[in-house]
């Protein structure tokens, strides 16, 4: 039978027994009565640690729990302060605290930190107890504590985890907002807190998000209805500045677990949606400049390809004329069979033919261009990078723009870089035209409207126009209305009228009816639009 000890010495399990308390005794249901020893053995067997003590603390009695958490016999134990389990390391505050509830006749119950018998340390989950006689007086204490080291770490675990999630949300660049199955938001980050004054300062944090998922529209949708994540999706919002903001959007459903007690054995189906939204407005920005510096690029190589070209056609131009004089010679002399133009006829001769051979030369030497290929084409965006080219050359002029282009303007199938050209070649001439002396209101106007079979380009502006008896000749190779000592040589609108006729198009001149100024209309069919 197990042992006690109290401090007048050792006693056998009836004692003990007493001691734990005095004619202990209940009744079952049915009218059984349970003795003492039920109720020994049950502290005896139970799984938690349990000891009685008395005013000192002094052990006086332990069950095999509490040897087998804290590695001591029974008979180590048994006369020694409860000390003997202390660390030395928990605060001294805890101690008054405890023995200030006690001196209350009150519980107390919170961790200690306990040193086995072998020197290992755990965290006890005490709960320490006054024994109160029936007068009222504390005759014993009794204490009861589990080894809580591994909920604690596993706690700790979790906390961790918790902070380190925290710390990465708050951290990241994006905006994130977490929200539940009615749509309420769970969590924000402060980047979308941020992202919420920037957008809507008067709203609550619930108008940037449904203004979010009403931009996501479909993906958010089968989002919430099937789990289908999406990402990279961009939409652009308008701000107070004027200045649109792209957003690049991602989209994933979190499966959560109920947190009451009805759905410990039975989970019901709950999810949050997250969306995380990153400003990308910036990496739009420096991606759109080096595509625009490509284009210049381009442009620039087409430009000296052109040079070549028109300087190789106005010498071809300027020699056809001598060999075709010569042509007409030799054919008149030969005609003539007399005998004293023979020596000139052979002269006239050997100079066309050298005259062919330079032209032939010439020829050969006019710069290829590659055959661009024929593909669906926004001639909207056209126009848009063209104006992006230019915003230089329209600043330093002083030149307004009016860009009024159509919301929705069907694909035409045409060469791009081509329509590039001719549009950036109107457009360096109403610049050329708007900055020349006497020009006062200098405004830019570019329209598009897509008609039943095709669409209509307009770019008007405020220059002195072109005389009506000129208005065909402009379109002929070399001929300019411009200064000649410049760097025109009056091959633009050549080139202008060469690619609408590649697109089957027409172009037309109105010179405006009230004031001055000219307007170039364009037509280009869509026969062959997707």
């Amino acid at each position: 039978m197990r042992k006690v000890r109290s401090n007048t010495g050792n006693h056998d399990a009836s004692s003990a027994r007493k001691v734990a308390e005095k004619g202990v005794s209940d009744v079952h249901p049915e009218g059984v009565f349970l003795g003492d020893e039920v109720f020994f053995q049950a502290v005896e067997h139970s799984p938690v640690a349990i000891s009685i003590t008395d005013l000192k603390a002094n052990i006086l009695y332990v069950n095999r729990a509490f040897t087998q958490i804290t590695g001591y016999s029974e008979e180590e134990v048994l006369g020694e302060n409860e000390s003997i389990l202390s660390n030395h390391t928990t605060p001294r505050l805890v101690y008054q605290a405890l023995w200030g509830r006690l001196a209350q006749q009150k519980p107390w119950s919170g961790m200690l930190l306990n040193r086995r018998r072998d020197g290992r340390l755990y965290l006890a989950e005490l709960t320490v107890a006054p024994v109160i006689d029936e007068q009222g007086k504390t005759i014993h204490f009794l204490g009861m504590h589990r080894d809580g080291s591994d909920l604690h770490q596993l706690e700790q675990r979790l906390q961790n985890q918790k902070q380190m999630l925290e710390s990465t949300l708050n951290a990241m660049p994006a905006a994130v907002i977490v929200l539940d199955d009615d749509g309420n938001i769970v969590t924000s980050n402060p980047g979308f807190n941020q992202l919420a004054r920037n957008l809507l300062p008067d709203e609550p944090l619930m108008a940037t998000a449904e203004l979010f998922i009403k931009k996501l529209g479909s993906h958010y949708r089968q989002l919430n209805e099937t789990g289908r994540s999406f990402s990279d999706k961009e939409t652009t919002i308008d701000t107070a500045s004027g200045r649109p903001i792209c957003y690049s959007c991602f989209g994933t459903r979190i499966n959560v677990r109920d947190e009451k007690a009805d759905g410990f054995f039975e989970q019901p189906e709950k999810h949050a949606t997250l969306l995380m939204i990153s400003d990308i407005s910036e990496l739009r920005r420096r991606q759109e400049e080096v595509r625009l510096n490509a284009l210049r690029a381009l442009m620039a190589e087409e430009d000296l390809v052109q040079g070549m070209k028109e300087t190789v056609n106005g010498a071809i131009h300027q020699l056809q004329g001598p060999v075709n004089l010569m042509d007409t010679a030799v054919s008149m002399l030969r005609r003539r069979g007399e005998q004293r133009d023979s020596a000139l006829l052979s002269a006239l001769e050997d100079g066309l033919k050298s005259g062919r051979e330079a032209l032939d030369n010439l020829i050969r030497s006019l710069p290829k261009e590659p055959e661009e290929e024929r593909r669906a084409v926004n001639v909207n965006e056209i126009l848009r990078d063209v104006l992006a080219l230019n915003t230089h050359e329209l600043l330093a002029s002083g030149v307004t723009v009016n860009w009024e282009p159509s919301m929705q303007l069907p694909a035409l199938i045409g060469r791009e870089q081509k329509l590039r050209s001719m549009f950036r070649h109107l457009l360096e001439n109403a610049i050329e035209a708007m900055a020349q002396r006497g020009v006062k209101e200098r405004e830019l106007t570019i329209r598009t409207a897509a008609r039943e079979h095709r669409i209509d380009i307009e770019i008007s502006d405020t220059g002195p126009g072109i005389p009506a008896e000129m208005q065909v000749r402009v379109f002929e190779p070399f001929f300019t209305t411009k200064n000649t000592s410049g760097s025109s040589r009056g091959m633009g609108l050549t080139i202008v009228q060469d690619v609408v006729t590649d697109h089957s198009g027409t172009i037309q001149f109105d010179n405006k009816k009230a004031g001055k100024g000219c307007s170039v209309l364009i037509q280009l069919p869509l026969t062959s639009r997707f």
